[in-house]
């Protein structure tokens, strides 16, 4: 199970991509065909679920149907921990990346079979391979450019617009098979992505270099047998947990709703996730600039989880209102409802390349891990204060201009340029290199916990009303854009010297 430290086929010199490390392609595309599974997937899941029975969806309410998406998106980004741990101290993130991919295909060929039981047993195998391929291929990117290169966040940028290329193009073509002729069909689209995604990562495997492999003491044969005795150790102690609520279930001394353990997981993951920075700085942390960094990262863990909450409703709340409240008619054919999930990678891609060279540009004037966190956090809260005033002409039997849709995403976009890709990327710059990994995990973990909220959110779609529910979803985070702009310099003393 051990892996020496090795190189492989040196990267040649001359040969880059786009002026950045060759390597670079081979994780483009291998994100964006794992994207295109992910969201091609996600685009039709509420839809299924709350479709009737007798047009072969599972005929769910819709406060379980979306309680039910919140716990399968926190499950995928929330396994990126475990995930960055297995790759940190067992398999390097070179085999992590490649394990995950087959595991996701494998997920989204069991979610093509036509029975209920398969449908919940792909959704497990989707987020178990996610978790293992999604903080790790990210990872790589970072390992490709050495210490401070100031083409990192532009590299980063450049990946991200791999990542929208393929949730542009899953909606457009899952959606469609799966809306217009069936569900299944979209799924089986998905994973058939996915392995496209696996063969062409074996391909240009040799381009990665030293990037991705077990290194220093990580790759000692006596530290990968200690990592694998403890690896077993906590499945059999999930094991034992699954098992008791299962006999507590079963025998009616444990009851929960859908609902009520989807809320109830939310608060303990919250609540382990603080204890895990406080052992991190308390226990594991060397020295106090490996603490500093680390409770920064902890401030952008919050950042995230605030972020992701509102953001993701893209595929809960505003796939449920595009869907049902939206006009989607032009020229006598109704577009199916996940195409507008294509809205949101299309301004990315015309978008991407214009921000990161904005930040290869500002170089020393580039605004502060603070400023940007509150800027893309104001900029989702304004999205969804379009979405307040366009839904309150959402009356029975009115249907809205999608173009109310097409701002809010246009917004939560700029939004998420201004975060996403830069906390990637500053995740991997601030994180200590024994631990990178991990606090990549932790990074996910913020955006798991995002997505359970904001399924949970979306339940409500029908009890609250809809100006309602958006405003006060608008209010929460521009609000606490507006904390991470007025903290933007006490937060940059949390890391000196990174940009």
């Amino acid at each position: 199970m051990s892996e020496p430290v090795m190189s492989g086929p040196p990267v040649e010199a001359e040969k880059t991509f786009h002026g950045h490390p060759y390597g670079l392609k081979t994780l483009f595309f291998t994100e964006m065909w794992e994207r295109f599974s992910y969201y091609g997937m996600r685009a039709l899941l509420v839809l299924f679920m709350t479709d009737l029975i007798v047009n072969g969806g599972l005929g769910m309410n819709t406060e379980n149907a979306t309680a039910i998406y919140g716990l399968y998106a926190f499950g995928v980004y929330a396994l990126a921990l475990p995930g960055g741990w297995i790759a940190d101290k067992l398999l390097g993130q070179r085999k992590s990346v490649l394990y995950g991919g087959i595991v996701i295909a494998l997920g989204q060929y069991t979610l093509a079979l036509p029975f209920r039981p398969t449908f919940f047993i792909g959704l497990i195998l989707v987020a178990l391979g996610t978790g293992l391929l999604k903080p790790n291929v990210s990872a790589i990117v970072g390992d490709l450019y050495p210490g401070e290169d100031a083409k990192r966040d532009a590299g980063f940028s450049i990946f991200y617009m791999g990542i929208n290329i393929g949730a542009l193009v899953a909606p457009l073509v899952c959606s469609f098979l799966g809306e217009n002729i069936n569900w299944h069909l979209g799924f089986l689209a998905a994973g058939l992505g996915m392995t496209f995604g696996i063969i062409q990562y074996v391909i240009g495997w040799k381009h990665l270099g030293d990037a991705g492999w077990l290194k220093d003491e990580a790759a000692e044969p006596e530290s990968v047998a200690r990592s694998a005795r403890n690896f077993f150790k906590g499945i059999g102690v999930v094991v034992v947990i699954a098992l008791v609520l299962i006999g507590l279930a079963v025998f009616d001394i444990l009851n929960l709703t859908l609902v009520t353990f989807a809320r109830s997981t939310g608060v303990v993951i919250l609540i382990l996730a603080i204890l895990y920075f406080a052992g991190m700085v308390i226990f594991v942390c060397r020295d106090a600039a490996e603490r500093k960094r680390v409770a920064l990262i902890a401030v952008l863990f919050l950042g995230a989880s605030l972020f992701w909450s509102g953001f993701e409703q893209a595929g809960s709340s505003m796939n449920l209102f595009a869907e049902r409240f939206t006009n989607r008619t032009v020229f006598g054919f109704e577009a199916p409802a996940g195409w507008l999930q294509a809205i949101n990678p299309l301004f990315i891609i015309i978008l991407a390349p214009v921000v990161g060279s904005l930040w290869v540009w500002l170089r020393e004037r580039n605004p502060t891990l603070g400023v940007k966190f509150g800027a893309g956090l104001v900029l989702l809260g304004c999205g969804f204060l379009v979405m307040a005033w366009g839904s309150s002409f959402a009356v029975e039997g009115n249907l809205v201009s999608p173009m109310w849709l097409v701002v809010t995403y246009f917004l939560h976009t700029v939004g998420e340029l201004a975060l996403s890709p830069v906390g990637l990327s500053a995740i991997t710059k601030i994180s200590p290199k024994r631990f990178v990994s991990q606090m990549m995990g932790m990074w996910f973990m913020g955006a798991a916990i995002g997505n359970l909220i904001a399924g949970l959110v979306a339940g409500f779609i029908e009890t609250l009303p809809m100006p309602q529910l958006f405003g006060v979803v608008a209010g929460i985070v521009i609000v606490s854009g507006l904390l991470f702009l007025a903290f933007s310099k006490l937060i940059a003393k949390l890391a000196p010297g990174i940009k």
